[in-house]
């Protein structure tokens, strides 16, 4: 039986104040007007019409549920009349994570842009350099910049970046322009947390391979590694967003292109669900429209 259908129906009935007329009033048929009529009193084991040849009128019971079944079809209809609203102009909380300095850069001017657009919302931005489970901290969209495996996740690609190695040009001209990647064993290399000692990697006509850096200085975060990159104390292996208002400016040149590997995907992600809230297809619509296309 289809409750809220059978509420409707018998609600109908007390208004018109016969089957028949309700079967009228619905564009249903009589037979299936009395079966749902039936079909609810069983349900609810009670009466809820005195039946007579000429009109059926409520019984004790009928008038008490009446009563009850019009709240509960206000509030399904308001309901509906809420996520028709949501869906037309989008409203409520929203939570969104990004890598730190691509948030910064990209994602939270995207994001205000939004936010200028449609006013009822509200974002709550989380700045990670780790990895967000979304699912377990209650997130609900993230920006990631990564090849992605988690199949529990709905990934749109917005673009890529490049893995680029930079230095300045006063280094580059005390210490000279590498010709190969194998030449950055013997220079000074800054590196960053949590993967400081790790080989850094390259392509060359489609294989890939990997270089042992070393270097004197390294840190827990990207922008102090670039900036003493920009000062000139030595290599630094970046993504390409991270370094590109250095090499704007000209205080970084970027090196060995040649052998830079495949670009990293950036994608948008959210959690799977079978009905999408409204304000998470704005926001993803949204991010989309700013970053499709998105190569640097």
């Amino acid at each position: 039986m289809d409750r809220l259908k059978a509420m409707q129906t018998f609600v109908q009935i007390a208004d018109q104040g016969s089957l028949t007329k309700a079967a009228d009033a619905m564009g249903s048929s009589l037979p299936a007007v009395v079966r749902s009529l039936a079909a609810l009193e069983a349900h609810l084991g009670v009466r809820l019409f005195h039946r007579t040849t000429r009109r059926n009128s409520l019984t004790e019971e009928g008038v008490r549920y009446l009563e009850s079944t019009r709240d509960v079809l206000a509030a399904a209809d308001a309901a509906d009349l809420a996520l028709t609203a949501e869906a037309s102009e989008p409203a409520g909380r929203l939570t969104v994570t990004a890598p730190v300095l691509f948030g910064h850069m990209y994602v939270a001017p995207a994001i205000t842009r939004f936010l200028a657009r449609y006013e009822t919302m509200h974002c709550s931005v989380l700045l990670h350099d780790r990895q967000v489970n979304l699912l377990e901290e209650g997130v609900d969209v993230g920006i990631r910049i990564s090849p992605l495996a988690d199949s529990s996740l709905v990934a749109q690609r917005l673009g890529t970046v490049r893995h680029v190695v930079v230095a300045s040009p006063d280094y580059l001209a005390r210490h000279g322009t590498p010709g190969h990647p194998r030449e950055l064993a013997h220079a000074n290399c800054v590196r960053v947390h949590p993967n400081s000692t790790a080989p850094w990697g390259f392509e060359h006509q489609g294989k890939p391979f990997s270089v042992a850096t070393r270097g004197n200085l390294d840190f827990n975060h990207i922008a102090p590694a670039i900036e003493s990159c920009a000062v000139g104390m030595g290599f630094g292996l970046f993504f390409s967003y991270q370094v590109l208002p250095h090499v704007a400016q000209g205080r970084l040149k970027i090196v060995l292109d040649a052998f830079e590997p495949p670009p990293t995907p950036v994608h948008v992600i959210y959690p799977h669900a079978r009905l999408l809230p409204a304000r998470t297809r704005a926001f993803v619509d949204w991010m989309k429209a700013e970053f499709t296309g998105l190569a640097l």
